[in-house]
C-alpha cells in the first residue's frame, strides 16, 4: 500500500522546547510541543512506558536524535509498527514503511491523532446477555453483586484506613503518660477512635499495630475500567416497562451496562473491547490543514487505518478465545475529538449536518481503506456472517459498495466512538463549554472563553471582550448592582478600606473573603461597622445586604458560569449559548451515530437518588425515543450534602462476676478537653476595680459569660510608659484567650502570684488586698478571691458595710444591702427592682482565724522566695528545705 506525504512537512514547523516534568518520584526532562501542557506531557510520557518493543527478525531498531522529542519514544513506535507492515505484506518496499512510520510520527507530533493503549493482549471481551435467555436474569444479579462489590470494597478500605489513622492519632494527641494514652480504658479518645476502626472493620490486633505507630496507608490496586457489559432486548418490551427492564435498571445503576436493540449493534459492543483504537482530532485538523482540511481528513484516515491494522494483527489476547474472536472480526475504533470544537468554529448555526458530514467522511474513508486491504490481505473471517448486514448499511449512508461486494471488508467493525480518558489526555481535549483552561509561560492554569466560541462570536458580529466580561466578571465593585461602592460608602467604608477590597478581588475568586480580615482591619469591623469577626466570616448578610443583592454583586466581579445570560449575545448564537453544553454535545453524536457500526455508549445522568424504578422508565423513554443503546448512569450527589446523624452510645456489656475485695492503687486518669473556643456574649456583666501598686494605678475590667465564669480582662495603667502599657495590654489579651480555651483561672493565679518587680509595696483602693510583689501578684490575687474564693490569697479584711467605719462586727446579722450596689442598672436596663436587696457577701461569718503571712519570705537555704507555709510548717518549692521559722 503506498502512503502519500502530507504531515511530514507540516511536523517540522511545530517548535519543540525542552520541558521539565514533575512525576511520582521522580523530575523528567523532555523535549515536546512548545505548546503543549505539562498534563499533556505527562500522559505522553505515561503512554511511552508501556509501548512493545518487538521487531520482525531482520530488522534493526531506528536511531533516534539525541534531541528526538519525548526522546524518540514516538519515532520507534512507528518504526514498529512500519516494521511489522512490511512483515505482514501490508507494504511491498521499504520505502513505503518509512514514509508511513514518518507520517504516522509527525501525526502524534502535529496532535492531530493519537494511540490508544497498546496492550490489547489484556482485553477481555464481555458476552452478549440477552433478556430471553432463560439465564440472563441471574447473570444481570451476578453482574449486579459483582459491581456493586468493587464500588463498596474501595470506600471501605478507605474508610478503614482513616479510622486506623485516626487511631493512631487519638495516641498522638494525647498529653498524658505513654501507658495511659495507648490504653483504651484511659485516654477516651483513643477509646472512641478504636470503636470506629473496629466498626469499619478492623481486627483488634490491627487497632493495636495502630496505637503503636504502625502506618495503615491502603493502596489499592488500580484495575482498568471494565468494559461496557451490551444487554440485548426487544424494544417494544422496554418500552413498555416489562419486568426485564427492571432488572436491567437495577444491574445499569452499578455500572457501565448498555442495553441495545439489535443484535448487530450487540456485537459490535461486545467487539468494541478487543478493538484497536486511535483518536482523530478534528479542530486540531483543521488548524493545521487550513482549506485543505477534506483530503486532509481522508489521508489522516487512511494513515490510521492501516496502522490500527497493523496493530490488530500483532496483539496476542488474554485467552485463546479473545484472539481467536480478535482475528475473526478485527475491530478497530476511530474516535473523532474535537467535533464539537470545530462544528462550532466553521458554522455553529449549522454545527448538527456540519458533524454529519464529518462523521460520513470518516467512515467512507475508514470502508474503503478496509476495503483495501481486504483485496490485499482478505476480509476478516466474520464477513461470511456479517457480510450482508453491513453492505446494506453501506447502501443506506451512500457509499459505492461495488467493490466491497466483490472483496468484502478486513474489518468487521468500524467505530466512531472511543471512550477513553487517557486519549483525551494526550490530545488535550476537554469537555466542550463556554471556558476552557490553558496553561501559561509560568506553567499556572487559567481560564479562558473557548476559542472555538470566540471564533464563532467573532464571526457573528458579537462583541468578544464584552463575553469574556460576561464569563470571567469585572473583578470589581465600582459601579456593580446590589453591592457597590456608594452602598459601602454609607455603611462607614472609606477610600483605604475600598482599595483593600478592590485588591483583593483581583486575587481571590469569593465575594466574602474581599470582607475579612485581614483584608479588613479587626478594629475597623468592630469599630465603625458595629461587627463581631468571631460572629462569622461572612460580613455582608450582617451590613444589610439581602442574598439576592449579594448574588447580583458577586456575577458582576466573578462572572457567571455560562453565556446563557449574555444579554449582547448575537442572535445567530442564542439557540447555542442557551443549549446545556453536554445536551449540545450529545446531538452532534446523536447526527455521527449513523455512519459508526457501533453505537454510542456515552452514560445518560440521571438524578443521583434515583432507584430502580426511575431507571427503568428512563430505559423506557429511550426505547420509545429509537436509540440505538443507552447507558444510564447516576450523577454525583451535591457536595455539600451530608446526613444529619447521630452518635449513638457505645453498647456497655456488663458480666455478672462474683464481688472482689476493693484493692487500693494508684490511677492515672487522662483528661481530654475541648480546645473550641468558647465566645463571650455580646453584652457581658463584669466589674472594674481601680485600685493603686506602690503609687501606680491599676484598673482592672473583667468580662463574664452568663454563668458567671471569667471570660477576659483588660488592665489599664495609669501615666505609664507605652511600652509597658502595651504590654500589659497585650498580656491581658493573651490571659483572656486562654481562658476563652479552657484554661482554668486556677491555673494562671497559681503561676504568677508571688511574682516580684516593681512597681511593688503597699495597695490602695482595695478592700481585700493590702499589699502586693508586683502588679501581676496584685491581679491574680484580686481574680483568685473574687472569682475562686482564694480567701488565703487576701491580706486584708473586706471593709465592712458598717456606717461607722470602724470594720467588719463580730456578729451573725447582716445588713440588707440595696441591689443597686451591686447590679449595673445599665447592663440590667432598669430590669433589677428599687426593692431587692442582697445579703452582704450571702454568706455567713467565718470565726476568726489565725492570720499567717502571705508576703513571700526567702528561704534561708537557697535565698528564693518560694517557701510556702503548708500543714503549720514552711516548705521551700525551690530546694525542698523545710526550716523552722519564728513568729
Amino acid at each position: 500500500m503506498r502512503i502519500k506525504p502530507r504531515f511530514s512537512e507540516l511536523a517540522d514547523l511545530v517548535a519543540l522546547e525542552l520541558r521539565t516534568i514533575e512525576r511520582p518520584g521522580v523530575v523528567t526532562s523532555v523535549v515536546a510541543p512548545a505548546n503543549w501542557s505539562d498534563v499533556r506531557v505527562e500522559a505522553w510520557l505515561d503512554w511511552c512506558e508501556g509501548l512493545p518493543t518487538d521487531l520482525p527478525v531482520g530488522v534493526f531498531p531506528l536511531g533516534e536524535a539525541p534531541d528526538a522529542w519525548l526522546g524518540g519514544a514516538a519515532e520507534r513506535w512507528a518504526h514498529r509498527l512500519g516494521a511489522w507492515g512490511l512483515a505482514q505484506g501490508l507494504f511491498v518496499a521499504t520505502e513505503d514503511a518509512d514514509t508511513f512510520a514518518s507520517e504516522l510520527s509527525a501525526t502524534l507530533l502535529l496532535g492531530v491523532a493519537a494511540p490508544g493503549a497498546a496492550n490489547l493482549g489484556e482485553a477481555s471481551a464481555p458476552g452478549v446477555v440477552a433478556l430471553d435467555d432463560p439465564g440472563s436474569a441471574k447473570r444481570l444479579a451476578d453482574l449486579t453483586a459483582a459491581r456493586r462489590g468493587e464500588r463498596l470494597s474501595a470506600h471501605a478500605a478507605e474508610a478503614l484506613s482513616d479510622a486506623l489513622r485516626g487511631v493512631a492519632d487519638a495516641v498522638d494527641r494525647c498529653e498524658g503518660p505513654p501507658a495511659a494514652c495507648a490504653d483504651p480504658a484511659r485516654n477516651p479518645a483513643l477509646a472512641r477512635a478504636a470503636l470506629t476502626a473496629r466498626r469499619c472493620g478492623a481486627s483488634d490486633a490491627d487497632i493495636i499495630r495502630a496505637a503503636e505507630g504502625q502506618s495503615f496507608t491502603i493502596a489499592l490496586r488500580e484495575h482498568a475500567p471494565p468494559p461496557v457489559q451490551p444487554v440485548l432486548a426487544h424494544r417494544d418490551a422496554v418500552a413498555s416497562g416489562s419486568p426485564e427492564a427492571l432488572a436491567v435498571a437495577a444491574a445499569a445503576l452499578e455500572g457501565d451496562l448498555a442495553l441495545t436493540f439489535s443484535p448487530r449493534d450487540a456485537d459490535a459492543l461486545a467487539d468494541a473491547a478487543l478493538e484497536a483504537r486511535a483518536a482523530l482530532d478534528l479542530q486540531t485538523l483543521a488548524s493545521v490543514a487550513g482549506d485543505a482540511f477534506d483530503a486532509a481528513l481522508d489521508d489522516l484516515t487512511r494513515l490510521w487505518v492501516i496502522a490500527l491494522e497493523i496493530e490488530t494483527g500483532g496483539g496476542i489476547g488474554s485467552n485463546a478465545a479473545n484472539t481467536g474472536r480478535r482475528d475473526a472480526a478485527r475491530p478497530i475504533g476511530l474516535g473523532l475529538f474535537g467535533l464539537t470544537d470545530w462544528a462550532v468554529a466553521n458554522d455553529a448555526e449549522n454545527a448538527i449536518p456540519l458533524a454529519a458530514s464529518a462523521g460520513a467522511r470518516v467512515s467512507a474513508a475508514a470502508s474503503a481503506v478496509s476495503v483495501e486491504i481486504a483485496a490485499e490481505r482478505g476480509s476478516c473471517a466474520e464477513w461470511d456472517v456479517i457480510g450482508d448486514e453491513v453492505i446494506e448499511m453501506a447502501s443506506q449512508r451512500g457509499f459505492d459498495t461495488k467493490v466491497m461486494r466483490q472483496h468484502g471488508r478486513r474489518h468487521a467493525a468500524i467505530n466512531l466512538f472511543v471512550r477513553d480518558a487517557e486519549l483525551e489526555l494526550r490530545l488535550g481535549a476537554s469537555p466542550f463549554g463556554a471556558t476552557d483552561l490553558f496553561q501559561t509561560e509560568d506553567g499556572e492554569p487559567e481560564r479562558r472563553l473557548r476559542p472555538s466560541l470566540a471564533r464563532a462570536i467573532a464571526r457573528a458580529g458579537g462583541d468578544i471582550e464584552d463575553a469574556e466580561r460576561q464569563l470571567f466578571g469585572r473583578r470589581s465593585l465600582m459601579g456593580a448592582p446590589g453591592v457597590n461602592h456608594s452602598a459601602l460608602r454609607d455603611l462607614g467604608f472609606t477610600d483605604v478600606e475600598l482599595e483593600a477590597v478592590e485588591l483583593a478581588l483581583s486575587q481571590t475568586n469569593q465575594l466574602a473573603a474581599a470582607f475579612t480580615p485581614p483584608v479588613l482591619d479587626a478594629g475597623f469591623i468592630g469599630d465603625v461597622l458595629g461587627l463581631s469577626v468571631e460572629d462569622g466570616d461572612d460580613l455582608l448578610p450582617r451590613l444589610g445586604f439581602d442574598d439576592e443583592a449579594i448574588e447580583e454583586a458577586r456575577t458582576a466581579a466573578f462572572g457567571h458560569s455560562d453565556l446563557s445570560g449574555w444579554a449582547a449575545a448575537p442572535e445567530a448564537l442564542r439557540d447555542l449559548l442557551t443549549t446545556d453544553p453536554a445536551h449540545f454535545e450529545a446531538e452532534l453524536r446523536r447526527a455521527i451515530e449513523p455512519y459508526s457500526d457501533a453505537p454510542d455508549v456515552t452514560p445518560d445522568l440521571i438524578d443521583w437518588r434515583s432507584g430502580p424504578l426511575q431507571a427503568a422508565r428512563a430505559l423506557g423513554q429511550a426505547a420509545r425515543d429509537g436509540r440505538r443503546a443507552v447507558v444510564l448512569r447516576r450523577a454525583a450527589p451535591p457536595a455539600d450534602f451530608r446526613l444529619e446523624l447521630v452518635e449513638a452510645d457505645a453498647p456497655v456489656h456488663r458480666r455478672t462476676e462474683p464481688e472482689a475485695q476493693p484493692v487500693e492503687r494508684v490511677i492515672e486518669k487522662v483528661i481530654e478537653r475541648d480546645r473550641t473556643r468558647r465566645k463571650l456574649p455580646d453584652r457581658r456583666k463584669g466589674y472594674i476595680q481601680k485600685a493603686a501598686v506602690g503609687g501606680h494605678k491599676v484598673y482592672i475590667h473583667t468580662g463574664e459569660y452568663e454563668d458567671g465564669e471569667l471570660g477576659e480582662i483588660f488592665i489599664d495603667m495609669h501615666k505609664e510608659g507605652a511600652a509597658f502599657r502595651s504590654l500589659m495590654n497585650n498580656f491581658a489579651i493573651a490571659i483572656s484567650i486562654g481562658l476563652q480555651y479552657g484554661v482554668p483561672l486556677d491555673e494562671f493565679v497559681d503561676a504568677f502570684v508571688f511574682t516580684r518587680f516593681e512597681p511593688a509595696g503597699r495597695v490602695t483602693g482595695n478592700d481585700s488586698i493590702r499589699s502586693a510583689t508586683s502588679i501581676l501578684d496584685y491581679i491574680f490575687r484580686e481574680l483568685g478571691v473574687s472569682y475562686l474564693e482564694r480567701q488565703e490569697l487576701a491580706n486584708a479584711e473586706p471593709e465592712g458595710l458598717n456606717p461607722d467605719g470602724l470594720g467588719a462586727a463580730a456578729t451573725n446579722d447582716a445588713e440588707p444591702v440595696p441591689a443597686a450596689r451591686f447590679i449595673s442598672k445599665g447592663f440590667a436596663r432598669g430590669a433589677a427592682p428599687d426593692n431587692l436587696v442582697v445579703v452582704p457577701f450571702g454568706r455567713k461569718p467565718e470565726p476568726l482565724r489565725a492570720a499567717t503571712p502571705t508576703e513571700a519570705v526567702a528561704c534561708p537555704q537557697c535565698g528564693d522566695f518560694a517557701l510556702q507555709n503548708r500543714g503549720g510548717g514552711w516548705i521551700c518549692d525551690t530546694c525542698g528545705a523545710a526550716p523552722q521559722m519564728q513568729g
